[in-house]
């Protein structure tokens, strides 16, 4: 009769020894059993062990890489907080506008807010993006 098990033959201290006898004497166990679930539990937690370590240098990265962006992107809150403020300062005593200025105040609102959906929706399509500096857009090819 074939088994899919390997006989080995080793040495364990004295103390292991008693042990291994004792948790084995229990109903329902072996020696067998017990050793198995050792080393299974010991390969398992080496290979993951492996893993961490394999992957830790880039895991790392990747969490400082986040940690900057969150601090530019607080720098860019507290900026547009700042600018805001001072914007509002700016316009806190001044007259009412005519209807000119606030059918042109409309517009260019109107005109913000619909920049600012193309540049949404061109973020979420991952289109290429414009070159702000000379009003040009990069497609990716050495132009």
């Amino acid at each position: 009769m074939k088994t899919r098990k390997t006989r080995h033959q080793f040495y364990l201290p004295d103390d292991l020894s008693a042990r291994l006898a004792a948790m084995a004497a229990e109903p329902g166990s072996s020696k067998t059993a017990i050793l198995t679930d050792a080393l299974t539990t010991w390969f398992e937690r080496r290979a993951a062990h492996e893993l961490d370590t394999r992957f830790a240098v880039r895991l790392d990265r990747q969490s400082r890489s986040a940690d900057r962006m969150e601090e530019k992107l607080d720098f860019l809150t507290e900026a547009l907080g700042l600018f805001v403020r001072h914007q509002l300062t700016l316009t806190a005593h001044q007259p009412t506008f005519d209807p000119e200025t606030q059918r042109l105040g409309r517009l260019r609102y109107d005109e913000f807010v619909k920049a600012a959906g193309r540049l949404a929706a061109r973020t979420a399509q991952a289109e290429p993006r414009p070159d702000r500096s000379l009003g040009r857009v990069h497609t990716g090819k050495g132009e």
